[in-house]
């Protein structure tokens, strides 16, 4: 039991942290940016688990890599809450 949670949250963070991008540079002061297509497909690439030299290319609307994004914030932090249950 204790096996799989450590997976799942290992999962959960390795995959969280290949989806979050980080700013490319700063929006000049003044410009409005505009909204991105949530329909818009955008790829990128992944690294294969276990490899250092292999990626795979996945595509997706900006929309399910958004929802992806939720999903793994929520298991990160059910994982850290049951965690920090058991610990007491």
């Amino acid at each position: 039991m204790m096996h799989q949670m450590r997976s799942l949250l290992l999962t959960a963070l390795i995959g969280g942290a290949m989806l979050v991008p980080g700013p490319a540079f700063a929006e000049p002061a003044g410009k409005k940016k505009k909204l991105a297509d949530p329909n818009e497909v955008v790829c990128r690439k992944e690294e294969v688990l276990g490899s250092r030299l292999r990626a795979t290319k996945v595509c997706k609307t900006r929309a399910e890599w958004a929802e992806e994004m939720r999903e793994n914030r929520g298991n990160i932090e059910r994982a850290q809450v049951q965690r920090g249950a058991i610990g007491n």
